[in-house]
């Protein structure tokens, strides 16, 4: 039953892209959608749960929420130029290899020869996997072009915070349960105070806003089943499955948002996935 489980943040993160991809709207609403149902999918879990928490890990992980909206709103606008099948695996590849090296520098992580050998590995295997899915033959017209890239590498920064920060003293010895509900309240936060310095209050009212926090039920599902998953079988093996929604979000881009792939944009991008795939579970092996 446990590894049942632990589908469900694979399901769920994988399938968000493609709900906000089909609801469609613009940017603004994803956000919007994302942080509003994360926040729903929080409270439950909260009242549910009953979890204490810490003011002062309250007001931190409410701020790494914030953050976590930057790296979300560059994958939004990712999507509406490159697509969901060629942005998820190179936001995936980029989350992995930036984690892992801040890892490294400031957290001691890949101690000792043999994991570090491992671990420069994997972020190898997993450059050349992102590499690949973003092979195209310009033939349709969300591709893959130099400036979206470094765009969606900038904004990955709000990722890698919200990545690393349960391991930042702050939060260290604070439950999962009790710091998830600021988290998402942050989302949301960080959502509405992009919505309104981006000039789009007139977001409020279009119905793309509401109907995105299908999305967001979505990756909130995932996200707190994360957090069992990651107590009952430990955070290397649900590292491991959460990666998996890589494959859901990229071919489901293709069959389900109908992102159009030649043979051999095809042939690498699945390539591409499985050595992203292997690249991740190296990582959390070099852990």
């Amino acid at each position: 039953m446990i590894y049942l489980l632990a589908l469900i943040p694979a399901i769920g993160w994988g399938a968000m892209p493609l709900i906000t991809g089909k609801i469609g709207g613009s940017p603004v609403n994803q956000m919007f959608g994302i942080g509003a149902g994360a926040s729903i999918v929080g409270i439950i879990a909260y009242l549910i749960t009953k979890p204490t928490v810490s003011v002062t890990a309250f007001w931190f992980s409410l701020a790494i929420g914030c953050l976590w909206t930057i790296g979300q709103v560059g994958q939004f606008i990712s999507f509406k130029h490159m697509g969901v099948s060629n942005t998820m695996p190179l936001s995936s590849a980029f989350v992995l290899v930036m984690t892992s090296f801040v890892g490294i520098f400031f957290f001691d992580e890949w101690q000792g020869a043999r994991a570090l050998s491992i671990g420069l590995t994997a972020c190898v295997v997993v450059i050349i996997g992102a590499v690949l899915t973003s092979i195209s033959d310009g033939t349709s017209d969300k591709k893959v072009s130099t400036k979206w890239v470094l765009f969606l590498l900038v904004t990955t920064i709000g990722y890698c915070a919200y990545s690393i920060f349960p391991k930042m003293p702050q939060v260290a010895h604070e439950s999962s349960q009790g710091i998830f509900l600021p988290e998402v309240l942050g989302i949301l936060l960080g959502s509405v105070i992009y919505t309104i310095c981006s000039g789009n209050a007139k977001a409020f009212k279009q119905k793309e806003q509401y109907l995105n926090i299908l999305g967001g039920l979505s990756w909130g599902i995932g996200n707190f089943a994360y957090v069992f998953v990651g107590k009952a079988l430990g955070v290397v093996t649900a590292s491991i499955f959460g990666q998996m929604n890589v494959i859901i979000s990229t071919f489901g881009g293709i069959l389900l948002l109908h992102e159009t792939k030649t043979k051999r944009e095809m042939i690498y991008t699945v390539v591409g996935i499985i050595l992203i795939v292997i690249g991740s579970i190296l990582t959390v092996i070099a852990n």
